[in-house]
């Protein structure tokens, strides 16, 4: 069936459910482009690794249609889907080498002995594992091994690349290396991919595209820095990097933005992201390294919002001091500062010492909470 779609995949309208009540995935709807490095983001139980196997054919739709390339998917099996898939735990098969594991893909698809050496040899240059093809997976590393389930994905030549958390098995180091080869692989090949985490800085790092998922809902759907400088709600603000999350109640709106008073008391101005109208109970979200510090609040002259805090502690992290403060009746409001000459107050300093404390109006959001129950 031709698709009326221009996108090269798209969810139209698509619901999972595997108890017929309870909806995982419920009316997602999303299009996807070719060469894109598309993330699904979002915590555990967030419907991100369903919408993953339900696009590969090992899940099928409550409702709703997905499509490939013009061609919707619904009765085309898991291996006639022209889609490469790498998991968490790799799935090598123990018993083959390396050279082994990445031809049979190929012997699957019945291709000539001179074709599968030629192309075997191809995918270990691609991944750097040149002379590593008589090795069976228990004789690498971790790293090794996602490289060869990467390989072994891609040799086909697949239409997309599904991967589904690949580098959660891995210590940091690896993981971010693995990062950047996984970035420069789909530069350099231009092959669509879908990528499934939980890691918020994995997703930041790769993709050209985030969409953050909660309860089975997409909450927000955007490039990196617009997903961080411009969370939609209040669930993305919490979620993506970190913030400093303030309650209070809209007092009065002017345009863009609002007027807050606080819980602990102060009234706060902030961009209204939802259009809240006056009494309507908002979560403030404003970025540590949004914010600035001054011995007192004379000093804090671009500044529209000020208010005092007590220092709790500071840490120096080499390319910025990190300082918490009990401030807004709030333990732990997190000021992030880049280690250079201007900072100097800050690290002289003491535990319990009272500051300044300021951010602009254009720097913090009003988002929009439910009632409370």
């Amino acid at each position: 069936m031709s698709s009326p779609s221009p996108h090269f995949v798209s969810f139209e309208h698509v619901q999972k459910s595997y108890d017929g009540e309870t909806l995982v995935v419920e009316d997602f709807d999303l299009a996807i482009e070719r060469g894109e490095f598309l993330t699904l983001l979002g915590p555990s139980g967030s419907g991100k690794t369903t919408c993953l196997l339900m696009l590969a054919g090992f899940e099928t739709p409550s409702a709703g249609q997905i499509r490939l390339d013009g061609k919707v998917l619904d009765n085309i099996p898991p291996h006639q889907r022209d889609i490469g898939l790498v998991f968490q735990n790799y799935a090598l098969f123990p018993h083959m080498t390396v050279a082994e594991n990445l031809a049979f893909p190929l012997k699957v698809r019945k291709l000539d002995k001179a074709t599968i050496a030629q192309k075997v040899g191809d995918a270990l240059a691609m991944v750097r594992l040149q002379g590593f093809e008589h090795r069976r997976p228990g004789q690498l590393s971790g790293g090794q091994q996602q490289r060869v389930a990467v390989a072994r994905a891609l040799i086909f030549d697949p239409k997309i690349l599904l991967m589904d958390e690949p580098l959660s098995a891995l210590d940091k180091n690896l993981r971010d290396q693995m990062q950047i080869e996984i970035r420069e692989l789909h530069r350099t090949l231009g092959i669509t991919v879908v990528y499934v985490t939980h890691d918020q800085s994995e997703a930041m790092t790769m993709s050209s595209r985030i969409v953050v998922f909660d309860e089975g809902t997409v909450q927000q759907v955007a490039v990196p820095s617009e997903l961080y400088e411009k969370p939609q709600n209040a669930f993305v603000a919490q979620f993506v990097g970190e913030n400093n999350c303030l309650q209070g109640t809209v007092e009065r709106t002017q345009g863009k933005t609002c007027s807050v008073r606080l819980t602990s008391g102060e009234n706060i101005e902030a961009e209204n992201v939802d259009n809240n109208a006056k009494g309507k109970h908002v979560l403030v979200s404003l970025r540590p390294e949004r914010v600035r510090l001054a011995a007192n609040s004379a000093d804090l002259k671009h500044c529209q919002n000020k208010v005092q805090g007590k220092l709790q502690e500071k840490i120096f992290l080499g390319d910025h001091m990190r300082a918490r403060f009990f401030a807004c009746d709030k333990e732990g409001f997190v000021v992030n500062l880049p280690n250079k000459e201007g900072i100097e107050h800050v690290k002289v300093a003491k535990e319990g010492q009272d500051m300044a404390i300021g951010w602009r109006t254009e720097d913090c959001r009003a988002l929009g909470l439910p009632k409370p129950a």
